[in-house]
């Protein structure tokens, strides 16, 4: 696969940074991005959409597979517009009820095999940058570079109540603390694609870094790892 496009894999837990960090990565050098955490929240969504049987296992796998899903970045933006099948859905895909349906269909067997191609299918030239959990380790494990991304429990939560709270949303920093810690508990003890670096990842700890300095950290380790076209 690594003669088809370079692949950049961003992973770590959650309020980790990564997925700010993969947008501006990928705006400066032009890549493609997959956000591969919203992909079970679009096929929820989309099984919505067209009233697919949430029992029909068959048939959430097919819809999966054939996702019609773009992530589309502007020049400096810190996060992508999620387009379904051509439409913006991205305050949708964040809502209560999909984040309900998004737990259901990710728990399919088939749903994830389904959706393990379709995260493969977005390495096009020139190259991809891959924010997840599980991007070097399952989905690219030929990625030129992994980065892992990591900070302390109190800082990411304290990044997500800020970023909550720009965006109107209430929030109770003490419940995110909470939350965060028992979601890493979860990530890395379950037995299909745990949470844990690649054995070959750059650990980043974001702690006390800026935004600016983490992307400008990826961007120098890729300049000098991965396959950049002229």
């Amino acid at each position: 696969m690594s003669a088809v496009a370079p692949v950049l894999a961003i992973d770590g837990p959650s309020g980790s940074g990564k997925g700010t960090i993969a947008a501006l990565v990928a705006g400066e050098l032009g890549w493609h991005l997959l956000d591969s955490g919203a992909l079970y929240r679009l096929v929820g969504l989309g099984a919505l959409n067209h009233g697919i049987d949430f029992g029909d296992a068959a048939a959430l796998a097919a819809y999966a597979r054939d996702l019609d899903v773009r992530f589309d970045l502007e020049p400096g933006a810190t996060e992508a517009r999620v387009l379904l099948e051509g439409e913006e859905v991205g305050s949708r895909i964040r809502t209560e009820t999909v984040g309900m349906v998004a737990s259901k269909v990710a728990a399919i067997p088939a749903v994830r095999e389904a959706l393990l191609q379709r995260q493969r299918d977005f390495r096009r030239p020139p190259g991809l940058v891959a924010d997840g959990r599980d991007m070097g380790t399952v989905v690219f494990p030929d990625a030129e570079l992994k980065i892992f991304l990591t900070a302390s429990v109190e800082k990411r939560a304290e990044r997500r109540y800020k970023q909550l709270i720009q965006k109107g949303i209430d929030a109770n920093l003490g419940d995110l603390l909470t939350e965060i810690a028992e979601r890493d508990a979860r990530d890395t003890s379950r037995a299909v694609a745990p949470l844990k670096p690649a054995e070959d990842a750059v650990i980043l700890d974001t702690s006390e870094m800026t935004i600016e300095a983490v992307r400008d950290r990826v961007l120098a380790l890729c300049r000098e790892r991965c396959r950049l076209s002229p």
